[in-house]
């Protein structure tokens, strides 16, 4: 396990954009073995309202460019108060290679989105 430095992601309002997925192209390693896939524990989320006005947003866990009904994970349409913030999340959600986070806003480049998580290797 290692803590992952994820930069801080502007949301925009295609609310398909795909925002975090663990996958890696090559799983060949050293002679004589294979790697792991990997994966990630979120333990937070924060979106981070930098304009004057309240903005929107919305995120999913599913397939690749995707926000399909189900699939909804974290504030769904939820409103960030201008010039503040809205914890999305708090707990240990686990995201697997073929997973992605998907969202937006309602607002182009009013919100920020800050994830706090941990990589791992599958046994």
């Amino acid at each position: 396990m290692k803590t992952l430095n994820i930069p801080p992601i502007e949301l925009t309002t295609t609310l398909t954009t795909n925002l975090l997925n663990c996958a890696i192209s090559s799983l060949a390693g050293p002679v004589g073995m294979t790697a792991s896939q990997l994966f990630l524990i979120i333990t937070k989320a924060r979106v981070v309202n930098k304009t004057g006005s309240p903005a929107t947003c919305s995120f999913w866990k599913g397939a690749t460019s995707a926000n399909a009904a189900g699939t909804e994970v974290w504030a769904q349409g939820m409103s960030v108060p201008a010039k503040s913030f809205l914890d999305v999340h708090y707990g240990e959600m686990r995201m697997d290679s073929a997973d992605f986070l998907v969202g937006g806003a309602g607002t182009a480049t009013a919100l920020t989105l800050e994830i706090e998580a941990e990589i791992w290797v599958s046994g």
